[in-house]
């Protein structure tokens, strides 16, 4: 009996960090649309791959689905952070549920066109999510650009150079800018170094926010998101990276 009693103890002391080591720190989920450009649809695959990769390391749960529906209210309470790479959501169901989601304390990060608002989106909720910002035009062809760390004392930047140039991109413009909030946060800006920018499209100046934060909700948007280059930066990688468990592990907004 005491041999029976010692391996039972044994076997039970053996399972508790085993048990332990398989429940993941948190939980991720990526939409992305694969209908949408081909660029973006370029970039939402390189982002899976990376975040796949960052997964594994960090030892949380990273789940994929081009499934808008999957945005309800039972699904998203799952996850911890939700990603848009390439798309948003186009129903009202689904707008509703994303909205009562982070109204509630959830984590979004949102890349490139996944902020893209104009006169035809008709979702004033989230042109104020954004900060208020509206799509206002964009730089073309995309190309390599510098940008300006704005704030460097928060988790998302911490670490990065002043400045370092950012992979190939379409760079979009905003009007209002989302500078004007006083809820937001800028992380990253252009930097006025790279006016004129664009070849058939041209930039002439101004202030351009790439990164932020409406400190409302925990949530970032990032403009980078056109193409397959990027996630040939060491630096952006780190950003790209920082976002995602800054937002995970963030109480609340920035």
């Amino acid at each position: 009996m005491k041999r029976l009693l010692l391996s039972l103890f044994t076997a039970l002391i053996l399972a508790i960090p085993v048990s332990a080591q398989q429940q993941p720190a948190f939980r991720v989920l990526a939409f992305y649309s694969t209908t949408v450009e081909p660029d973006h649809v370029d970039f939402a695959r390189d982002a899976l791959r990376f975040y796949t990769a960052l997964a594994a390391r960090e030892h949380f749960s990273f789940t994929e689905t081009t499934r808008w529906e999957d945005c309800n209210a039972d699904n998203l309470a799952q996850y911890r952070v939700v990603l848009w790479l390439n798309d948003q959501p186009a129903t009202i169901a689904q707008r509703t549920a994303f909205e009562q989601y982070m109204e509630h304390g959830g984590g979004w990060l949102g890349f490139h066109a996944a902020g893209y608002n104009d006169d035809s989106t008709h979702w004033p909720w989230f042109v104020k999510f954004l900060g208020g910002a509206v799509f206002y035009g964009n730089s073309w062809p995309p190309l390599p650009a510098t940008l300006t760390v704005d704030d460097a004392s928060q988790p998302v930047t911490r670490g990065l150079p002043a400045s370092f140039v950012s992979p190939a991109n379409e760079w979009y413009i905003w009007k209002p800018s989302p500078r004007l909030d006083k809820d937001v946060r800028v992380l990253l800006t252009l930097s006025p170094e790279n006016y004129p920018l664009g070849l058939k499209d041209v930039l002439l100046g101004g202030d351009l926010p790439v990164v932020w934060t409406n400190t409302r909700y925990r949530m970032l948007y990032m403009n980078m998101g056109h193409g397959d280059r990027i996630f040939t930066s060491p630096a952006q990688n780190q950003l790209f990276a920082h976002a995602l468990l800054g937002l995970a592990r963030q109480k609340r907004s920035f």
